[in-house]
C-alpha cells in the first residue's frame, strides 16, 4: 500500500514540476539598435546614418554557435555575409564604385570601440556589445565587403598578433594617400585594408599600410569557410523603420516523442510571402534553425513540427523586416517531450496508484463490513 502511495505522489510531483517550467515567463530581451555614420565619399560632405537593428534571436543564434578556434584557417567561420547583407545593401545605394564601396565599410568598423577582445566573436556579437579589436572588426568588414559581391580575405600576421582585410578591385586605389600596399594570392591582388582606427573620417583607406606592416608577410584567407547557412538577419536602413510584431502559438505544451506539434502564429502588418524562421533549442544545445516559411494572405503561418527530441525543448519565430518595417521576435514558447520509456513509466505509475486506490477503498470497504468482537455478557444471580 505505502508503494502505490508514494508512486502515487511521484506522478502528482512530476506533474507539478513539468507544469511549473512551462508557465516560467521565456519573453525576449529587445532587439539591439545603433547607428553609423557615413560619407558619400571619403572626401565628401554628405553625411548619412545609417539604422541598424539586431533581433535578439540572431543574437542568441551565434551567442551559443561554437568560438572555438582550432587553427588559422578556421578565422573564416566568423565571416556572416548573410547575416549583414542589409547593412552591406544600404550601402550599395549610395556607393556604385567598389572602392568607395569598401571605404564605406572600413567608415563602419572604423566607428566602434577598440577593446582587446578573447575568444573570436561573430559579427552580430561585436556590433552589439559595440567593442571589438582587429580580429573581430576585420570580421565584420569582411562579411559586409562580400556581402557586397567583392573577393576578399582575412590577412593574418601572427607574430605581430594582428589582422587586417585584403580586398581585390579591377584597378589600383585611387583615394589611398601615398604609396598603395597589396599581397599576392594565386595572381590576385588583394588591397590592405585596415579596420582598426577610430577616426571614421580621417581613418585608413582602402590600400594604406601602416608602418609597423608594410615589411611584414601576411597569411591569406580565403573565406570559402565562412559561414553560409541562411539564418537571420539584420534590418538596415537610413530611414526609422515602422515597428512590427509578431506571436507563436503552440497546439500543446507537453508531447511525447515522435508526435507532432502544430506551430502557428501571425506577423503584424498583415503581409505576404515574408520569410518567417522558426529556431528551436533542445535542453541546453544551442539555438538551431528548424525551416523557414512563408506567412499567408493574411501574414499567417503553419508549421506541423514532428518533435523527435525528448527534453524541454524551446521554440521561438523571427522576421528579419524589410525596407519598411523593421525586425521582430515572437516571445519563446516551452514543449516538454517525454520520451517513449518516460511516457510507458508515466503509464505504469498511473496503473500502479490507480490499483493501490482500488485495493485501499476496498480494503476499508471490507474492514467496515466486518462486525467488531463484543465482550462476553456476564450475568450475576
Amino acid at each position: 500500500m505505502r508503494l502505490y502511495l508514494k508512486s502515487s505522489e511521484l506522478l502528482v510531483s512530476l506533474i507539478i514540476g513539468l507544469t511549473l517550467i512551462c508557465l516560467i515567463p521565456r519573453g525576449l530581451a529587445d532587439s539591439s539598435s545603433f547607428s553609423y555614420q557615413l560619407l558619400e565619399h571619403v572626401n565628401g560632405s554628405t553625411h548619412y546614418r545609417l539604422n541598424i537593428i539586431v533581433p535578439e534571436s540572431l543574437q542568441e543564434y551565434y551567442v551559443t554557435k561554437s568560438h572555438i578556434l582550432l587553427n588559422e584557417i578556421d578565422f573564416a567561420k566568423f565571416v556572416t555575409p548573410y547575416a549583414l547583407q542589409p547593412i552591406a545593401d544600404s550601402l550599395r545605394e549610395i556607393y556604385a564604385d567598389n572602392e568607395d564601396f569598401a571605404n564605406g565599410a572600413l567608415m563602419i568598423v572604423h566607428q566602434i570601440t577598440y577593446q582587446q577582445t578573447a575568444p573570436p566573436k561573430y559579427p552580430v556579437e561585436t556590433m552589439v556589445t559595440g567593442y571589438g579589436d582587429c580580429d573581430l572588426f576585420s570580421f565584420i568588414a569582411a562579411s559586409i565587403v562580400k556581402g557586397g559581391g567583392l573577393d576578399v580575405v582575412l590577412l593574418y600576421y601572427e607574430q605581430e598578433a594582428h589582422m587586417n582585410l585584403g580586398i581585390n578591385l579591377s584597378t589600383a586605389p585611387k583615394d589611398a594617400r601615398g604609396e598603395v600596399f597589396y599581397v599576392t594570392s594565386g595572381n590576385t591582388k588583394y588591397y590592405v585594408a585596415e579596420c582598426t582606427g577610430g577616426n571614421w573620417q580621417e581613418g585608413w583607406r582602402v590600400g594604406e599600410c601602416s608602418e609597423e606592416l608594410k615589411h611584414v608577410n601576411a597569411q591569406v584567407i580565403t573565406l570559402e569557410n565562412c559561414e553560409r547557412t541562411a539564418t537571420g538577419q539584420v534590418s538596415a536602413s537610413y530611414r526609422t523603420l515602422t515597428t512590427s510584431a509578431l506571436t507563436l502559438e503552440i497546439s500543446t505544451a507537453f508531447a511525447v516523442q515522435g508526435s507532432t506539434i502544430v506551430l502557428s502564429g501571425q506577423l503584424s502588418p498583415a503581409l505576404q510571402d515574408k520569410n518567417i524562421t522558426l529556431y528551436i533549442r533542445a535542453n541546453n544545445s544551442p539555438w538551431t534553425v528548424l525551416d523557414t516559411l512563408l506567412t499567408d494572405s493574411s501574414g499567417r503561418f503553419n508549421y506541423a513540427w514532428n518533435i523527435e527530441t525528448g527534453g524541454v525543448c524551446y521554440v521561438r519565430a523571427s522576421w528579419s523586416g524589410d525596407s519598411d518595417y523593421s525586425v521582430t521576435d515572437s516571445t519563446v514558447r516551452t514543449i516538454t517531450s517525454l520520451s517513449m520509456f518516460f511516457a510507458m513509466l508515466i503509464v505504469i505509475v498511473v496503473i500502479l496508484a490507480a490499483i493501490g486506490v482500488a485495493a485501499f477503498i476496498m480494503t476499508r470497504h471490507g474492514q467496515q463490513e466486518v462486525p467488531e468482537p463484543q465482550p462476553p455478557e456476564i450475568s450475576y444471580q
